[in-house]
């Protein structure tokens, strides 16, 4: 059965009607000079910034619908090579234009739009070329200017129950995969998020939290930080696959972190899994404080036991309700499985290339069934474990 979208209340059918929508864009220019232009149906006040490693131009806007073909961005022209939009937060939309080299914002503004004409407001982002000096000397200054990110809030202490926290993969701006029939990641898997919170949540058990309930974005830290600061007992990420060269390759895997990966297509998975920040337009520079103490990488490695064996755990129950990979244990240099503090895996569902396995993705009744499989799993990984061995 397809993913059908309920029928939208009044208040949700009106907000939707008052939403701003892109409903065109396009790159025009050269090598030396290139314009970036979207139509929008209002106007609207933007940011644009520079960031590095990868060369990028981000123009956040308020919260906008995109209503664009499908495809749309992925080839540019001059000094833009392809570009990707989407929800970056709440309320905030991004456009992420990705630079064939240095690039400087030479202008930008928006037109506003002029109704009596059938003119749209036109966004307009004019980039002409630079020294790497140039773009690294704007890139620092809007790091500079950049407010402290706000803490995340963590609610108070839960009645004891064992916390779980699902991570549903990409979100927002960063769609993940697109497969078959449209299928896209971003949405089934968190679709199979919720109904697999439903049923933990039902058996009275656990205290289930969901980095993302909705189509936003989240970076890699933040959901790592998300699952630290909830004092998780254990993260599961949730993700589906790809493989576009063959339709006949398929089936569920778990993931666990190594920073050797099991072979050359884990360890593929995982570099492209990583990029999902600079995807969004997130700057990477962050830090990564926790690898360089002993005590925290001794922790690591017992962390990483429990995260193995509830990863035993779960291929052994999931293959009763779905069809599993050649490989189904595999390991990777996931980011996002880095707590050194939390049992975590990486649950690939299936790929979105196979026609079976995305008939299975849209699927009710396959989710209840694989759901209900995980729960049995992560029952028994805590039936035989001793709660407070958990935390290292």
């Amino acid at each position: 059965m397809a993913l059908a979208a309920a029928a939208p209340s009044n208040a949700v059918a009106q907000a939707a009607a008052d939403l701003n929508l892109v409903t065109d864009t396009r790159v025009i220019g050269d090598e030396n000079r290139t314009r970036f232009i979207a139509d929008l149906t209002s106007d609207v006040g933007i940011r644009v910034f520079s960031l590095a490693d990868p060369y990028r131009i981000v123009i956040d806007l308020p919260e906008v619908h995109f209503q664009l073909p499908a495809g749309t961005g992925a080839e540019g022209r001059g000094l833009v090579s392809a570009y990707r939009f989407g929800l970056i937060s709440r309320g905030q939309s991004r456009i992420v234009l990705d630079a064939t080299g240095p690039v400087r914002v030479d202008d930008y503004f928006v037109i506003p739009a002029v109704p009596g004409a059938g003119e749209p407001a036109r966004l307009v982002v004019d980039l002409v070329r630079a020294t790497p000096e140039e773009f690294a000397t704007a890139a620092l200054a809007y790091q500079e200017s950049r407010a402290p990110t706000a803490p995340i809030v963590v609610p108070e202490a839960n009645d004891g129950r064992t916390v779980v926290v699902i991570d549903p993969g990409h979100g927002g701006i960063d769609t993940g995969a697109v497969g078959l029939s449209n299928t896209v990641e971003k949405q089934v898997v968190l679709a199979f998020s919720l109904e697999l919170a439903a049923q933990l949540r039902a058996t009275g058990r656990y205290d289930v939290l969901l980095t993302r309930t909705d189509d936003t974005f989240l970076s890699l830290d933040q959901r790592v930080g998300f699952a630290r600061a909830h004092h998780a007992d254990i993260f599961l990420s949730i993700h589906a696959d790809s493989f576009p060269s063959s339709s006949t390759v398929r089936g569920a895997a778990i993931y666990t972190v190594s920073e050797r990966a099991s072979n050359q297509i884990a360890a593929q998975l995982a570099a492209g899994e990583n990029r999902a920040d600079i995807l969004a337009g997130v700057n990477i520079a962050a830090n990564d404080d926790l690898v360089a103490d002993i005590l925290v990488d001794l922790a690591r490695r017992e962390t990483n036991r429990f995260s193995v064996a509830l990863a035993r755990d779960l291929v052994a129950q999931i293959e009763a309700a779905t069809v599993m990979s050649r490989s189904p244990l595999q390991e990777a240099g996931f980011v996002v499985l880095k707590a050194p503090d939390v049992p975590s895996v990486l649950v690939e569902l299936g790929f979105v290339t196979n026609p079976d396995d995305a008939r299975n993705l849209g699927s009710e009744s396959w989710r209840r069934a694989t759901a209900a499989a995980m729960v049995g799993a992560i029952d028994d990984f805590f039936a035989t474990r001793v709660a407070g061995a958990l935390r290292p």
